[in-house]
């Protein structure tokens, strides 16, 4: 939407609610276009009331009140699955199902008191009764899909959404064919700060220099908290990977003190293109900008940070992923020639194939980063915010 559409809107303060969270992977996105229609809002004049429904427990009440945001608590159910039908009949599961009636209340009285120009519904179980909600308080509804498949809570509620935005052409397939016509692609919101780092900068702010900075850099990650297993077969190639390229291996904070044992019987020359830290924060957009090549899971978000970049990867997906979505998403990148999915049992054997050729062969390894940045949408946010806007004056 244009910010002519936008100078249509009311004068008074547009009203969003905000659902979605339990996970990093719902609530960062929900996050990013929250700030951008902010953003976008404020050059029209207008300023932005948000109300952030989700559980007291979870990831989304933290990041709204870092941010300031205001937070409403609603009851809600998770359906644990399993590929097993009678385990799904679990204790757990009948008594977080018994939550839902409360939750649906709940949220309709959030909504019903708010009145909100517009609910955005980003994924996880805590979105559920809100998208209900805004269905019999009839109110515009986005859906947002950061997955290449669809996850369970967003099939669920397709059927209420005025507008089901999704990440990737390919999900529009699988969406009921109720909801096609309500879909658009979008993108999944990455964060703006992603996408302005500078190499040298991760080079001053790490120390970076013991660097050889003829060879491409490796940077290994496992998210926050890091991952055994990435962890686990990125040691035992440590010393034929630092051969052939500079390593940054974010370990997660337990993860350090095991590891550096590991590190400690490198060659002085070796150990100088090694950076083994628990965390990185904000020097992150300035090591993925010096990163020639990624190895980490293959969560959405993952996928469009190193997507929007146009990064080299390679995926380890986490098997435990719901709906094993990380092997899908990892796939979808594989197929087009965008990255290397380490499918199954990943050993350092595979892993050592997967990335040599990608260390060897500059040209292979660009090739690579022009088609993940083909699949790459930086402006998502941009694109999310035009369909809110949109929604919000049918």
């Amino acid at each position: 939407m244009s910010s002519d559409a936008v100078n249509h809107l009311p004068e008074q303060a547009f009203r969003l609610i905000v659902t979605g969270g339990g996970t990093g992977g719902h609530t960062y996105p929900a996050l990013t276009a929250v700030r951008t229609l902010q953003a976008r809002l404020a050059g029209a004049g207008q300023g932005l009331d948000v109300l952030w429904v989700g559980t007291a427990d979870g990831l989304e009440a933290r990041v709204a009140a870092a941010e300031g945001i205001r937070f409403a608590e609603v009851a809600t159910g998770k359906i644990r699955r399993s590929s097993n039908p009678l385990k799904m009949v679990s204790a757990a599961n009948i008594r977080d199902m018994g939550r839902v009636p409360l939750g649906a209340v709940q949220a309709r009285r959030i909504v019903a008191d708010f009145v909100p120009d517009v609910v955005l519904a980003t994924g996880g179980y805590v979105a559920v009764p809100v998208c209900l909600a805004a269905r019999l308080c009839h109110r515009p509804l986005v859906v947002h899909e950061q997955t290449v498949r669809l996850g369970l809570a967003n099939r669920q509620v397709a059927r209420y959404a005025t507008r089901f935005a999704v990440s990737s052409e390919s999900t529009l397939a699988l969406l009921p064919e109720s909801a096609r016509a309500a879909a658009v692609v979008t993108g999944n919101p990455v964060r703006p700060e992603v996408l302005t780092g500078q190499p040298e900068k991760a080079v001053q702010a790490l120390g970076l220099d013991g660097f050889d900075r003829a060879l491409p850099t490796v940077y290994v990650t496992g998210g926050a908290q890091g991952s055994a297993q990435i962890n686990t077969l990125v040691r035992d190639i440590l010393p034929w990977l630092l051969e052939r390229a500079n390593v940054v291996h974010q370990c997660g904070p337990a993860n350090v003190a095991v590891l550096a044992q590991s590190a400690a019987t490198l060659p002085a020359h070796l150990a100088a293109r090694y950076l083994l830290t628990g965390y990185v924060g904000p020097e992150l957009p300035d090591v993925l900008a010096l990163a020639d090549l990624v190895i980490s899971r293959s969560g959405a978000g993952t996928l469009a940070e190193l997507t929007a970049l146009g990064k080299a990867a390679v995926f380890v997906p986490l098997a435990s992923s719901a709906g094993n979505e990380q092997a899908h998403n990892a796939r979808h990148l594989a197929d087009a020639g965008a990255a290397v999915a380490l499918l199954g049992a990943a050993t350092p054997d595979t892993l050592r194939q997967a990335v040599e050729p990608l260390l060897t062969d500059p040209v292979r390894r660009s090739d690579m980063a022009q088609q993940s940045r083909l699949h790459g949408r930086p402006d998502a946010a941009d694109r999310l915010v035009d369909v809110l806007l949109d929604a919000a004056t049918r």
